[in-house]
């Protein structure tokens, strides 16, 4: 597995709100005589008693789905996937319906005649001929015979066999190609949904922190030692973080319902409330950018605009074929049984034809010339699709050199962050830091870890990206990226 085993930071495995260190240093604040009030013990025993019921609550092992799971029932579930399954089914028999082309063909015939005729023969008395009437008048017969044709040489029959073959081929890496999109598809809904119940945990737990701030802040009010701007402060951050939680949830109900409609399952991610954070252990070090610059002709994109260019050059070979001329065998058998005896026949037929095209109208020149201009314009294609390759491999490849900097710089802030929280928290319980001071201090920590899971899904589905981008993209890919998230919460995973 290309992730590298992961470790437990110190700074990270601390929960953002700390009841047992926060009451711990309310009862160090409670025996300084010097921040002694007359109702102050009274607050500071409500303050513990909320503490402990936060910490008290009840909390279940969470679990996360199975990213490989969801694919392979979005293998079976998806309908433009299926689709394409029967796209290529019907293409492939371009094959044998070009072969039948260079094959015998023989077709049976019959038929049935009634005729009523009068001339010379059949009613001499109208003519003013005195003998008997040499054929019958009114006669009934039935004629049914056999054909066969044997092309013996046709270039465009030859070379519509290639065309047929170029054809199935690229229905395969169509086929291929929606593969690889709904693997990107579900991995993206998958993350999106992960990071959305991941904020909205966070978001939750700052909720609850800043319920409590609130509390404490109206205690402090009440009793005449606090400040209204810090009440008004808290209740603000409140509102806010109420606002971003609604964001969250609307953002993983849209994952959802993307996982739901590609896999025909609904996952469940809503339980998966953030506790502790790992420290994501990334792969630092992609290798020389020239070597995946290199694999960028293996894309699918890339394959699939190249295999089209097969197409249009085997389409003008045929074209051109219009100019070549056509050898057919026909042999033949009839049988006429009819009542005039002279109409009764038995013929057995061989014949060689040959037909030569000396003058169309033009059409065949204008024909290979259209032909000519869609080769040209398959080559153009396939130099498009290998620059977009080679441009998203850079842009990938840039864009993971940035995650794993960024994750490393908010490792380090999420440490600061949190040793100013504990120094605010315990400024505010010595009177030299106020309430606006934690509040920012708790806010500035939770954004940075939402910060922090964010861009570690952004580096997953980067990673997914760049070997999308060079057409090397498997299951294991994805199983990669769940242990990835599954190391960053520790979370177990279900099938």
């Amino acid at each position: 597995m290309r992730f590298l085993s992961t470790r437990k930071s110190t700074f990270l495995s601390s929960a953002f709100f700390k009841p047992t260190a926060l009451a711990g240093l309310l009862l160090a604040v409670a025996s300084a005589p010097v921040l002694a009030q007359p109702n102050e013990p009274m607050a500071e025993q409500a303050a513990l008693d909320e503490l402990a019921a936060l910490d008290a609550r009840p909390t279940e092992a969470p679990t996360l789905p199975s990213l490989p799971a969801l694919f392979a029932s979005a293998l079976d579930h998806d309908a433009d996937l299926s689709r394409q399954r029967f796209e290529l089914a019907a293409t492939r028999e371009e094959i044998p319906m070009a072969r039948s082309q260079l094959l015998p063909q023989v077709s049976a015939s019959g038929s049935y005649l009634w005729q009523d005729s009068t001339n010379i023969q059949t009613s001499p008395d109208d003519f003013g001929l005195d003998q008997p009437a040499q054929r019958p008048g009114e006669i009934e017969e039935n004629v049914w015979g056999v054909q066969l044709q044997q092309p013996l040489f046709s270039l465009e029959r030859w070379r519509g066999v290639d065309v047929a073959t170029a054809q199935v081929s690229a229905a395969e890496l169509q086929l291929a190609v929606v593969e690889r999109d709904l693997a990107l598809q579900v991995s993206e809904a998958y993350v999106q949904a992960y990071l959305a119940s991941q904020r909205l945990g966070l978001l939750e737990s700052q909720q609850d922190a800043l319920n409590l701030q609130v509390r404490q802040a109206q205690r402090a009010f009440d009793l005449g030692i606090g400040d209204r701007i810090n009440l008004l402060e808290a209740r603000s951050r409140l509102d806010q973080a109420i606002s971003d939680a609604v964001q969250a949830e609307n953002e993983l109900d849209n994952a959802l319902s993307t996982l739901e409609r590609l896999t025909g399952t609904y996952p469940e991610f809503r339980q998966l409330a953030v506790g502790e954070l790992s420290d994501a252990a990334l792969e630092r070090d992609w290798g020389d950018p020239q070597e995946w610059v290199a694999r960028a002709g293996r894309n699918l994109d890339v394959q699939l605009a190249r295999e089209q260019q097969r197409i249009a050059q085997a389409d003008t070979g045929t074209r051109r074929a219009g100019y070549y001329p056509e050898l057919n065998l026909n042999l033949s058998y009839s049988d006429r049984e009819s009542d005039d005896r002279l109409r009764e026949s038995e013929d057995y037929r061989a014949s060689v034809e040959v037909n030569v095209p000396i003058y169309r109208g033009g059409y065949t020149t204008a024909n290979v010339r259209q032909g000519e201009r869609r080769i040209d314009a398959s080559q153009a294609a396939l130099d498009n699709q290998l620059n977009l390759a080679v441009q998203e491999v850079r842009q990938r490849l840039r864009s993971l050199s940035g995650h794993v900097r960024r994750v490393e710089a908010l490792s380090q802030a999420i440490e600061s962050s949190q040793l100013f929280l504990d120094a605010a928290e315990r400024g505010e319980q010595l009177g030299l830091r106020d309430l606006v001071d934690v509040l920012d201090a708790r806010s500035s920590l939770y954004d940075q870890r939402i910060q922090y899971v964010d861009t570690v899904g952004e580096y997953a589905l980067d990673s997914l990206a760049l070997k999308s981008a060079v057409g090397e993209l498997t299951s294991q890919d994805l199983g990669d990226v769940m242990a990835l998230l599954v190391s960053l919460t520790d979370f177990p995973v279900t099938s």
